[in-house]
């Protein structure tokens, strides 16, 4: 099955991610301002320098994969006021400015375009496919989906699938149903933890029980985002990343469903074990 009968179908199959409409608006927009650094990823990828107004100020955080191409941006914060002074011709974001910001620029007669969330890399392909229509760079859409697909493909195969634990600062992971663990799985790994969606460390499992391999999300120490009390610091967790073999991911490249995925899941993939040397 070709491409774009792929994304058809994935289409049909999710009643589409997000809003479509006013393509010719959005594809003509000349001053785009984007309210979250999940859509500043897409804007910093997709369009032009010309055509970038304003991005968010989280854009340069270090959970923000493009943050070195967002520094010669200006930043706006996701306020109604801040972004309407600005005058801008569309607005992009997945939740900045809140729940109602949408609805509330569109009563304005500011046209916005809304990114849809994506939890698996099919879906991410799609998302990023139906963004590039609809700012009007098509082809830029078609390259960086079939670069995945050709990243994909070129990964290496194991002999053994090895059970992994995803380790945030939070001291939470992700199982069945996230986007972590198909990261996990596309690897060719398996996920240790086995409880759907997003929980807590499983520590009462590693106590007796203990993952193969870990892989750690962590930011920069610039930022201090783990919590004292996280179940990242718990003892149990510590241990284990002292004896097992670990590979530190750049958190950016989960921290918004992008093409950044493949950062991650190449990083997962080629992880060696002993009895693999």
């Amino acid at each position: 099955m070709n491409y774009r009968a792929r994304v058809l179908l994935l289409a049909l199959a999710t009643h589409s991610l997000f809003a479509l409409g006013n393509e010719a608006v959005f594809s003509s927009a000349k001053a785009v301002v984007s309210l979250d650094y999940c859509a500043d990823q897409y804007v910093l990828k997709l369009l032009n320098a010309e055509r970038i107004l304003a991005i968010s100020p989280d854009s340069v955080r270090d959970f923000s994969y493009m943050r070195e191409a967002a520094r010669s941006h200006k930043k706006v914060r996701s306020v109604a006021e801040d972004v309407l002074v600005l005058s801008p011709d569309l607005v992009v974001r997945t939740y900045g400015g809140g729940p109602n910001a949408a609805h509330f620029f569109r009563r304005l007669d500011l046209p916005v375009l809304q990114i849809g969330y994506a939890n698996s890399i099919e879906a991410i392909k799609l998302v990023i496919q139906q963004v590039a229509d609809q700012l009007g760079v098509t082809e830029k859409g078609i390259a960086i989906v079939a670069e995945m697909d050709d990243r994909l493909a070129a990964l290496p195969v194991r002999e053994k699938v090895n059970e992994t634990l995803y380790v945030t600062p939070g001291g939470v992971t992700g199982g069945p149903g996230t986007l972590v663990d198909e990261m996990i799985r596309a690897a060719g790994l398996s996920n240790f933890q086995s409880d759907s969606g997003w929980r807590s460390l499983p520590l009462e499992k590693m106590a007796y029980r203990q993952p193969e391999m870990i892989a750690t999300a962590f930011y920069s120490l610039k930022t201090n985002y783990q919590n004292f009390w996280s179940a990242a610091r718990h003892p149990i967790i510590r241990a284990q990343l002292g004896s097992k073999p670990s590979v530190s991911l750049d958190a950016a490249t989960t921290a918004c469903g992008g093409w950044f995925i493949l950062d991650a899941i190449e990083a997962l993939a080629s992880m060696t074990f002993p009895q693999e040397q």
